[in-house]
């Protein structure tokens, strides 16, 4: 019997040495591992060509040709191997600048080899610099679409170039007998997905274009499928073992508030999201809901109604911050709408003095404090409640999954979790990453906010951008102007954002106009200062690095100004544009940038001209950038797709997580006979193992 768990040691042509290199640089440690090291790119050997069809730079050419010479050329450090090859039409250079002592052996003069590569013009002469080139006895007929795969440098020296792993995965192909199938089959049927088995012996090695289409979408969805199936029956899991608190009236401390003390009309969106939370908190399961709300859409007003449904029944809300400046904001906030009820709130941050720090502590445990607002500080061991009742978390993103956990440990039945974030995220990926959380968007803005206007400007129109700031101040408005910030050139970004201010101090000198300034270098207390100024419109202007980009609510700024802003992502531009128009007027966002761009860069300015819906935006980012770099969930793991691609098989992700949630709504445990392969590969997934099963 063979287990696709087998040590990838064992497989006939890795040894000890190639093992140890397969598992240090491609992760590949079993057969089932080596499996799905799937292909990057397929060169067509279908398509053959002649030394003569050499036209243009870049153009891929597949010819066969006989070796003329083989030499060394150079001295040690700047050494290249070239071959010059002929065919009936011409001659051409092959050049190796690496590997040159294990490629060179194997160039024979008078010997035919197949050669595959991009050409490219060095002076009058054509070359291929590092071509695919294999003897022409060694071609396989059976396929036309030669697999490429991903390889390293110390791979190549081991024999592990693309070619090297084509070698090892054919062998294993070879001497493995049928992969089992892991769908049900009645599903695989209607979807009209090839077998299992089949599929990944045709990614590896497709006669033609058809083939590997038919073997993604098979891989592709069983990727997505399980996804969802493990998240839904976590989700199933733990509504089953985690009860939640029973609030199935609400008293005083809410309706109090909504009807007498509440400044404005919710919008309808509002509305629907809070009776979604109210749902929640009566069913008797514990609430894990994520709220996602374009900037300005009213998320906060939701999550202080949501803490006061608990308060009546004798439970503490807490909501946590990323920043301190974001929780004194809430915090502030909190306390201005609250002003008029009994209802106790407290701040504890790490600025927070000693003295009163220990007093809000003994106060929370004495169940003295309501509504507490808070930092990372709420995850000290010594913050205790005395009934936590909900749990919100603010800018979810940028706390990991352990600290949130902390706050959910810190009663002895979990209390209710709302997260929110107002990054907003393209539906696929929130099927993907929160795909066990309910999900509520609030996709209506207050009445009365009008849309930002965007513009992009170049350095040629500088000063008619000054005299359209000037304007504005005029008219008693307060404007933002923001650099970018960048790790690797850290010195540089400073050194643009003081010439920035110079610059701003000369055309806008005092006293008429003051300007704030706020950068990563400022101690807490003097960035504070610097912000409280504008924030109370002591200052008209605020020269900042993104450190505004989420806590600053400064109704009166109806400017944006953000500089270099083709070094900005999507996402960022984004929240920063929604710094403004949190006021009745019109508001502006304007992005200056060099005149030359890059096209991905020409991309993000042109969409954040045309729109302002950031799930739009969203959706453009996600082709762009990819959901790795979105959410930064490269470290988590969470997206270790190895075939699956969010941004271009979302198709795929939305048919896979509706027969997911199908198959569980008619077999919940998987314990009927035809599911028991669904089953048994899904638990092995969820215990952490890739342990596939048995095969004979």
């Amino acid at each position: 019997m063979l287990n696709l768990d087998t040590p990838i040691d064992y497989l006939k042509g890795v040894g000890t040495e190639r093992a140890q290199c397969l598992k240090k640089e491609a992760g590949i440690h079993s057969y089932g591992d080596l499996l799905e090291y799937y292909p990057f790119r397929y060169i067509d050997k279908s398509q053959k060509n002649f030394i003569s069809d050499l036209s243009e730079d870049g153009a891929p050419l597949n010819i066969e040709v006989k070796i003329e010479k083989v030499e060394e050329i150079g001295q040690k450090r700047v050494k290249r191997l070239s071959a010059i090859v002929s065919d009936h039409t011409g001659t051409l250079e092959l050049v190796w600048f690496k590997g040159i002592k294990w490629i060179k052996p194997k160039l024979i003069v008078g010997k035919s080899y197949s050669v595959y590569g991009k050409v490219s013009r060095y002076g009058r002469k054509w070359n291929i610099a590092h071509p695919d080139i294999e003897p022409i006895e060694n071609q396989k007929a059976s396929y036309s679409l030669q697999p490429v795969y991903h390889s390293s440098e110390k791979m190549g020296i081991k024999g592990l170039n693309s070619r090297g792993i084509e070698r090892l995965t054919g062998h294993l192909l070879s001497v493995i007998p049928k992969v089992p199938e892991i769908l049900p089959e009645a599903l695989r049927t209607s979807l009209q997905l090839i077998p299992r088995d089949t599929a990944y012996r045709k990614i590896h090695f497709p006669s033609n274009n058809r083939e590997l289409k038919e073997a993604k979408a098979r891989l592709t969805f069983d990727e997505f499928f399980f996804l969802q199936l493990e998240m839904l029956m976590n989700k199933q899991i733990q509504q089953k073992k985690l009860r939640g608190f029973v609030i199935d009236k609400l008293g005083d401390s809410f309706n109090g508030f909504y009807h007498q003390h509440l400044p404005f009309e919710l919008t309808g969106a509002q509305k629907r999201v809070l009776k979604e939370i109210r749902r929640d908190l009566a069913s008797g399961i514990q609430m894990n809901r994520l709220l996602q709300g374009d900037v300005g859409s009213g998320k906060t007003i939701v999550s202080l109604l949501s803490m006061l449904m608990l308060l009546d029944a004798g439970f503490q809300g807490a909501i946590m911050a990323p920043t301190e400046i974001l929780a004194q904001q809430h915090f502030e906030g909190f306390k201005e709408l609250l002003a008029a009820t009994d209802i106790r709130i407290a701040l504890l941050t790490g600025s927070v003095k000693s003295k009163e720090k220990n007093e809000i502590k003994a106060a929370l445990e004495e169940g003295d404090i309501d509504i507490i607002v808070g930092t990372h500080a709420l995850l000290e061991d010594n913050v205790k409640f005395k009934n936590l009742g909900l749990v919100v978390i603010d800018e979810q993103h940028r706390f990991g999954v352990a600290q949130r956990a902390k706050l959910w440990k810190k009663n002895s039945t979990p209390p209710h979790i709302l997260v929110m974030t107002a990054t907003p995220i393209p539906r696929t990926l929130a099927m993907t990453l929160y795909g066990d959380l309910d999900v509520s968007v609030i996709d209506e803005l207050p009445p009365g906010r009008k849309p930002i206007k965007t513009i992009h400007k170049t350095e040629k129109h500088r000063l008619s951008t000054f005299g359209f700031i000037k304007e504005q101040i005029d008219k008693g408005h307060q404007v933002y102007i923001v650099y970018p910030l960048i790790e690797e050139s850290e010195k540089l970004d400073y050194q643009n954002l003081m010439d920035g201010y110079e610059a701003i101090c000369r055309h806008f000198p005092l006293p008429k106009y003051k300007v704030s300034v706020v950068h990563g270098r400022m101690k807490a207390e003097d960035k504070d200062y610097e912000m409280q100024r504008f924030v109370k419109g002591e200052t008209q202007i605020m020269v900042a690095t993104t450190v505004i980009e989420v806590g600053v609510n400064v109704p009166n700024a109806s400017v944006m100004v953000i500089e270099n802003s083709e070094k900005f992502g999507l996402s960022q531009l984004h929240q920063l544009r929604g710094r403004v128009g949190r006021g009745a007027d019109q508001s502006y966002c304007i992005l200056m940038s060099s005149y030359k761009l890059t096209e991905n860069a020409r991309t993000r300015l042109e969409t954040m001209v045309r729109t302002n819906d950031g799930f739009e935006i969203s959706e453009v980012d996600l082709r762009l950038r990819g959901p790795g770099d979105i959410m930064g969930t490269r470290q988590s793991g969470i997206l270790d797709l190895k075939i699956a691609d969010i941004a271009k098989d979302n198709q795929w992700l939305v048919l896979a997580r509706k027969k997911a949630l199908e198959l569980l709504e008619s077999d919940p445990m998987l314990k009927k006979q035809e599911n028991r392969q669904t089953a048994v590969h899904l638990m092995n997934k969820m215990q952490g193992k890739s342990r596939w099963a048995m095969i004979s």
